[in-house]
């Protein structure tokens, strides 16, 4: 029995030949090793119909337990059987195409992961229990994938700790709206995890760096509202007030460096200790209207300062 399929190489699917370089394939073990491991040559195993590869996978899987590690015959079979099989890592990949976000690379990222699973199902499936072995390369395949999303997909690094109990969460958050017909409360959560409501906190702020987006991005929203038109920025939190005080700041600090001791002194004595103008002209030893005409007159000069341009030299004016 020999099966060969004459295609070019050029003529195989783009993610079919994304896992190729993962592994040699079966052809260029050439037809010395088929003929010494007692089984047909495969010319293009990806090509084979998803029947007959099926039918195929068992005679290949009984001979590969009989073959010593090392050989080049073993190595044909199980290349043979990874490109044979391919088929289902692409039916895999299918399912995660949205979560790669449809870029080429990712795909392939995904198609090259699943392959890893694919060869970890064929190095522990045993024949003799008489299986599918879809049945179980199906986990390995999904959990590969799985694994690689946990493990690099998060828009921020979040502790594997943190991940899990992300998981754990989503899960008790179904399972508790059946049960209790509303939303669960963090106390509801915390309860049924068996956690502290500070852990379960701490999993649901984490959640929040699966994904990330643009402030930019419009603001979606059901129906018309007052947030309809805006970006994510214009909608999200409010603006810190403080913020504008932080350009004032820096253009007053080195004027109040050029101030004598005396006027930094009744600054600090009027806004920083709060005291009157006749308590100021008590500790300075002037009259309270000296001590009014003295500040009327710095915090003139203060604010023209800041709104032009800083001369050089001190500017001292009591």
């Amino acid at each position: 029995m020999q099966v060969s399929a004459h295609h070019s190489h050029a003529a195989e699917p783009a993610e079919a030949r994304t896992a190729g370089p993962l592994l040699p394939g079966p052809r260029h073990s050439g037809r010395a090793a088929a003929r010494e491991a007692g089984l047909p040559r495969i010319d293009e195993p990806r090509e084979v119909a998803p029947a007959d590869a099926r039918e195929l996978s068992k005679v290949f899987f009984a001979r590969l337990r009989e073959l010593p590690e090392g050989t080049a015959e073993r190595q044909y079979v199980r290349n043979t059987l990874i490109e044979m099989n391919a088929s289902l890592v692409q039916y895999a990949v299918r399912r995660f195409r949205g979560r790669a976000e449809g870029a080429a690379g990712d795909v392939d990222d995904l198609v090259q992961v699943g392959t890893i699973g694919l060869i970890k199902a064929i190095d522990r499936f045993d024949p003799a229990r008489e299986n599918e072995f879809a049945t179980l390369a199906m986990p390995y395949i999904t959990g590969e994938i799985k694994r690689h999303f946990r493990d690099t997909a998060w828009a921020v690094h979040v502790p594997r700790r943190l991940q899990e109990l992300r998981i754990e969460i989503a899960k008790a958050k179904e399972e508790l709206t059946v049960r209790l017909d509303r939303s669960p409360t963090v106390r509801d959560l915390a309860a049924y995890l068996d956690l502290t409501e500070e852990q379960v906190i701490e999993g649901l702020v984490a959640a929040n760096g699966h994904t990330s987006g643009s402030l930019d991005a419009p603001h979606a929203e059901h129906g018309d509202g007052p947030a309809e038109g805006h970006t994510l920025a214009e909608v999200l939190g409010e603006e810190e007030p403080a913020l504008e005080l932080v350009e004032d700041i820096q253009t007053l600090a080195p004027l109040l460096e050029r101030l004598s001791d005396r006027e930094r002194t009744m600054l600090r004595m009027r806004f920083g200790e709060e005291l009157t103008q006749a308590q100021m002209g008590a500790a300075l030893g002037i009259s309270q209207m000296q001590v009014s005409r003295l500040l009327t007159r710095l915090l003139t000069h203060l604010r023209t300062s800041m709104l032009a341009d800083p001369e050089p030299g001190p500017g001292s004016l009591a």
